[in-house]
């Protein structure tokens, strides 16, 4: 394909699955359960901090996460206490536990309580054009607080070659605006054109593919590569090709 036929292609698949029907079979039904702003920021954050593995185990997992909290979460973050978060040890998903969770229950409140929300961190940060910076900045303030240092694998960091694949996808739900009615849209201080691509195994395989990527490794070399590539079909919304991408691997076995 030609590059002009090439952004043809990916916008009619980002089309095709940039809507609501994308939303039953994705972890970002969670959120979708909430109207208040950081209610729909914590649930998104921790949802995506659990999306590896099955996706179906992913959802499962992430509603229990939510009946943990209450069905509340930042009310819960923000007003627990102590003895409220016994019950959290029972939660796991893969090798994220309830030692974690606790841990980034506290870290959280830390930072709606110091560092003015998750927004605010990202706010604070972001750069030119890119917000991989405000990521190592966010696991820098999220661990701030007393922690167990095995709790620190579950935040990636771009600063040490960290494709921040889950955290990149937590920014584009905050990011991207409400047009289809998926992505949310509420942090409205910070331009799409600096999102970064959710780079895993299905994007990562396909970008490949159709020679928008040649490095091997899913790390943050390969995301700053397919970054570039995307951007050029669309400078203020690259992340867009998520939904082609994703869609092309996952769903069509392209």
């Amino acid at each position: 394909m030609t590059k002009k036929e090439l952004k043809e292609f990916l916008d009619q698949k980002a089309a095709l699955y940039n809507n609501t029907d994308f939303i039953s079979t994705d972890p970002i039904q969670i959120p979708h359960q909430f109207s208040l702003k950081e209610d729909i920021e914590i649930t998104s954050f921790l949802t995506a901090s659990i999306a590896w593995g099955n996706r179906k185990s992913i959802i499962t997992n992430a509603k229990n996460l939510m009946l943990l909290l209450d069905e509340s979460p930042y009310d819960f973050i923000m007003n627990h206490e102590d003895s409220d978060l016994y019950k959290m040890q029972s939660f796991v998903h893969r090798t994220f536990n309830g030692l974690d969770l606790i841990t980034f229950i506290k870290g959280l409140k830390h930072i709606y309580s110091n560092h003015a929300g998750l927004e605010g961190i990202f706010n604070k940060y972001q750069e030119k054009d890119s917000l991989q910076f405000a990521i190592h900045k966010l696991k820098e303030h999220i661990f701030e607080i007393e922690h167990l240092p095995r709790t620190q694998k579950h935040v990636s960091d771009p600063l040490k070659n960290s494709a921040a694949k889950r955290i990149n996808m937590f920014l584009r739900w905050m990011i991207r605006p409400n047009n289809t009615g998926v992505d949310f849209g509420i942090w409205q201080d910070i331009s799409t054109s600096k999102l970064s691509m959710p780079l895993d195994v299905h994007t990562g395989n396909i970008g490949r593919k159709l020679g928008l990527l040649t490095r091997k490794q899913n790390d943050a070399k390969a995301l700053k590569e397919l970054d570039l590539a995307l951007r050029k079909f669309d400078p203020m919304d690259p992340v867009k090709y998520d939904f082609a991408l994703f869609g092309l691997g996952a769903f069509e076995k392209f």
